[in-house]
C-alpha cells in the first residue's frame, strides 16, 4: 500500500500526510515514517482498539503517534470513529501500545475459552457460569460478549481470529527484540494458530474456544 508500484508514497509531497491505521509492528511503522518524511510529508500511526460493533457505534479508542500537527488535523475524523484519541509521542509508540493491549485481550480470551470448556466437561451449564461471572469482579464487556458467543456457537465476526493471531505473533516478535519472556502469550498464540488452521480464521476471535474444547 505504501511502497508498491501504485503505493501512496509515489504521491506524497510536503502538502500531504499519511495516516496508517492498520495493525503493524513498530519497525514497519518507523520505516514508513522515514519514507514519508523523506519526501516532505507528514506521518501518523493511528492504531485502533475496538471491535466492528464499536466501529459502527463510533466508540473506538484511537492510539496515535508521530506528527503532532497531523494528529491535531485528524481530530474531526477521530471523533467520528472513536470516543477517545491518545497522542503517544514518537512513531512506534502507538504500535507498541496496541500490541500490549492485544496481548492482554488474547490471553484473556484464551483463559475464558479454556474455562468454558472445562465447565462444559465438568457438567456445568455454561450460561450459569456466565451469569455468575457477571456478578464478580471479572465481569467486563469483552468477556461477557465473547462468553455469549461461545455459548451460542455462531461466532459472528467482530474481531477476526486471524487478526488476533497476527497481533499475538507481532507481540512475540516485540518480546524477542526486547528479550522479554512472554510464555503465556506464546501458548495463547499456539491456540489461535491451531484454531485458524481448523478453518476459523475469518470467524470471531472467540472461536478459539473450538481449539480449547476439542
Amino acid at each position: 500500500m505504501v511502497f508498491g508500484n501504485c503505493g501512496v508514497l509515489l504521491e506524497i509531497s510536503p502538502a500531504k500526510g499519511y495516516v496508517e491505521m492498520t495493525g503493524i509492528d513498530a519497525e514497519t511503522s518507523q520505516d514508513i515514517a522515514e519514507a514519508i518524511n523523506a519526501k516532505g510529508g507528514r506521518y501518523l500511526e493511528a492504531q485502533v482498539q475496538g471491535s466492528k460493533t464499536q466501529a459502527e457505534e463510533g466508540t473506538l479508542v484511537i492510539l496515535a503517534a508521530g506528527d503532532r500537527s497531523l494528529f491535531d488535523d485528524c481530530q474531526s475524523c477521530f471523533k467520528a470513529m472513536g470516543k477517545n484519541s491518545f497522542y503517544l509521542g514518537e512513531v512506534g509508540n502507538a504500535s507498541k501500545m496496541n500490541l500490549v493491549l492485544q496481548l492482554m485481550a488474547g490471553v484473556t480470551l484464551a483463559g475464558l475459552a479454556e474455562g468454558m470448556a472445562l465447565a462444559d466437561r465438568a457438567g456445568l451449564q455454561q450460561k450459569d457460569v456466565l451469569e455468575v461471572l457477571e456478578l464478580t469482579s471479572l465481569a467486563c464487556p469483552t468477556i461477557l460478549e465473547k462468553g455469549k458467543a461461545i455459548i451460542e456457537g455462531g461466532f459472528p465476526t467482530h474481531l477476526p481470529l486471524q487478526h488476533m493471531q497476527k497481533d499475538l505473533k507481532l507481540s512475540l516478535y516485540m518480546g524477542d527484540q526486547l528479550e522479554q519472556p512472554l510464555p503465556l502469550t506464546a501458548s495463547t498464540n499456539e491456540l489461535f494458530k491451531h484454531a485458524k488452521r481448523l478453518g476459523y480464521g475469518e470467524h470471531d476471535a472467540s472461536a478459539v474456544y473450538i481449539r480449547a474444547r476439542f
